[in-house]
């Protein structure tokens, strides 16, 4: 696997735009926090001017654009508001808007909803007994699941190439569709969402990110049907050392486990001297879930004792109280000299103990490549 570095997210955003020149689409994987929504964008950003865009997106600001307005007064006619000032709006409502969100809605849904076009409001409704209640308050997972088929239904249209509204747009960036998602539904969106894609003869080009390993898991096989090396699989991750980026080539469908993609993290750290405190809670999340899927009560049994030290005590100590401070990642505090040493022992004794394989320790700096 190559390991490309980055200095920023807006030359990364530069690279995948190089990469989309001679690839139909690009699928991401991240954990949260790593900065996938931040990339997007950056990713848009970059097409975008005083008169122009390029870019249709779907992120956490996307959501952002519809907010509750629960009548808080009469309690009686709860609605959706739509950010009237956004471009994300614009120029769809003589296209049948309706119609078109609520045939994707059905696939996942079984309430109902009008939009007030005048008012820039979306009212709910569900069939309770054979009565229609209306002006309902959906549940968060039914709201993200609309905004969802809205921005399903623009997307229809953005692939439709006899649709003139959003011949605007080259490239599609979408993050993390599904993140109050159940398993079932989050198949269904990934099947559902490379489906459009293979139904249309569109030269648009994707972006696809999200932290989540089925929903990756299923856009990786079901992009398959793309052949001819269209597609590009990477995994982002964070430079800690440069505070840069890193994407990394993926090739099977199953990205890092979180706890893997931690090891390395620490076994890179372990290896220089900008060690911070804050590792040792890293450190402690992963001595625990070992102890706990080893069936152990407690991580201090997934610490090896010194010679000196039968009862463990000494590590353990380190880890409890180093791990029990409120260390920030934004402001960190370097170990003392001696405090390095102690995390670097246990470390090492918990790898060596547990046989990890030696390979994903060494292959990142290996094959990293500066560009």
């Amino acid at each position: 696997m190559m390991t490309t570095s980055f200095a920023n997210l807006d030359e990364l955003a530069a690279h995948l735009r190089g990469q989309l020149e001679r690839k139909k689409f690009i699928l991401i994987f991240a954990y949260n926090g790593t900065g996938k929504t931040r990339l997007s964008m950056a990713f848009k950003d970059k097409g975008k001017n005083d008169d122009s865009r390029d870019t249709l997106y779907f992120n956490a600001f996307t959501e952002d654009l519809f907010f509750w307005n629960n009548d808080l007064d009469g309690d009686s006619d709860r609605r959706l508001m739509l950010n009237s000032d956004s471009r994300f709006f614009q120029g769809i409502w003589e296209l049948e808007m309706d119609n078109r969100i609520r045939t994707l809605l059905r696939r996942y849904a079984d309430f109902d909803f009008r939009i007030d076009t005048e008012e820039w409001a979306v009212r709910f409704s569900r069939e309770v007994d054979g009565h229609t209640v209306d002006n309902i308050k959906v549940s968060r997972g039914e709201e993200n699941i609309f905004i969802w088929c809205f921005f399903l239904a623009i997307l229809e249209l953005a692939l439709d190439p006899d649709i003139e509204t959003y011949r605007w747009v080259k490239y599609i960036y979408i993050d993390d569709p599904i993140s109050s998602l159940d398993e079932q539904n989050a198949i269904v969106v990934a099947n559902h969402l490379v489906h459009l894609f293979r139904e249309t003869q569109s030269t648009v080009r994707t972006v696809i990110s999200t932290h989540n390993t089925l929903f990756f898991n299923v856009l990786f096989n079901e992009l398959s049907y793309f052949k001819n090396k269209r597609v590009s699989h990477y995994v982002l991750g964070q430079n800690r050392r440069s505070g840069g980026y890193l994407l990394t080539e993926q090739t099977t469908d199953t990205p890092p486990f979180h706890h893997i993609a931690a090891l390395m993290e620490l076994y890179e750290v372990s290896r220089n001297e900008k060690i911070y405190t804050y590792h040792f809670n890293m450190l402690r999340t992963i001595l625990e879930k070992a102890a706990s899927f080893h069936g152990y009560g407690h991580f201090s049994s997934c610490i090896k004792k010194d010679k000196d030290d039968a009862d463990g005590i000494l590590h353990q100590r380190f880890v409890d109280i180093l791990s029990h401070g409120k260390y920030s990642l934004y402001a960190p505090a370097e170990m003392g000299e001696e405090t390095k040493e102690y995390f670097r022992t246990i470390l090492n004794d918990f790898l060596i103990r547990y046989s990890f394989n030696p390979e994903i320790f060494h292959s990142e700096r290996e094959e990293e490549r500066t560009r």
